[in-house]
């Protein structure tokens, strides 16, 4: 398996508050704004509910992300489903003050060595825009 680290983001709210919204998939509804905003093409949202997410990628397809594990207030984390390479990610959250929490997002894949040089840097720059991502969402 090969990991892909996100840079470490500052979100300006409790991670109590973070993780209860983040952890039902249902709450994606109050997201819709920023995650369908200019620049996120190559990502469309096509369904979701509680437990998982389905999202068009380009040129990749659809895949689902389906929540396998809710640590409270600490981690979330996702399986990929019907993906071109099976994949991991998780969400993880650590209070730094009252309103304060650092995240950092993972994501592990098995890459071929045969692929792995033309999807890692794409990967990485997804990773790091889905937690830049999370330093936007309105969770008031």
């Amino acid at each position: 398996m090969t990991s892909f680290e996100s840079k470490t983001v500052r979100i300006a709210h409790s991670s109590e508050r973070i993780f209860e919204l983040l952890s039902n998939l249902s709450n994606l509804e109050r997201f819709k704004g920023a995650l369908n905003a200019p620049g996120n093409e190559k990502l469309k949202i096509t369904g979701y509910d509680k437990d998982s997410l389905s999202i068009e990628v380009s040129p990749i397809g659809s895949i689902t992300f389906r929540i396998i594990d809710r640590e409270p207030n600490k981690t979330i984390k996702f399986e990929a489903e019907n993906s071109p390479l099976p994949l991991n990610l998780w969400i993880q959250l650590v209070s730094t003050g009252e309103n304060e929490t650092a995240s950092r997002i993972t994501v592990k894949a098995e890459l071929n060595p045969f692929i792995k040089p033309m999807v890692s840097k794409p990967l990485q720059e997804g990773v790091d825009k889905m937690a830049d991502m999370l330093v936007i969402l309105p969770y008031e």
